[in-house]
């Protein structure tokens, strides 16, 4: 079992930047590929972006493009997700998750086996 928690999230003016913690326990989750996720009021849960299990590959939403960096550091267990330019739509639950066996750019949440339980990134205009 992973146990994963999500920190770093709160309230920041558009234009801003924030970087979300994803901390792993329970096992290393340096053969897992991990992902963010979010989910805003009414609408479904998204992929944002996914990392290989080495950090060698990353992969994005291209409304995140340019803009989110994700990282891993799995000597700390820990996954990042450095967000910058931000957008009153980028306003929503972040979630980060772990991915053992389907391909690490997978956007596909049911691809992903286990789940933090998600921090707010709350984006004011």
């Amino acid at each position: 079992q992973v146990q994963l928690v999500e920190s770093g999230g709160g309230l920041v003016q558009a234009g801003g930047s924030l970087t979300l913690s994803c901390a792993a326990s329970g096992r290393t989750i340096s053969s897992y590929a991990m992902g963010w996720f979010r989910q805003a009021p009414g609408k479904e849960r998204e992929f944002v972006a996914s990392i290989t299990w080495s950090g060698s590959g990353t992969f994005y939403a291209d409304s995140v493009k340019g803009r989110f960096i994700i990282s891993r550091d799995n000597a700390k267990n820990t996954v990042y997700l450095e967000m910058h330019s931000l957008k009153p739509e980028d306003t929503a639950v972040y979630y980060c998750a772990a991915n053992l066996v389907h391909r690490p750019s997978s956007e596909v949440a049911g691809h992903y086996d286990y789940w933090g339980q998600g921090t707010q990134v709350t984006v004011s205009s």
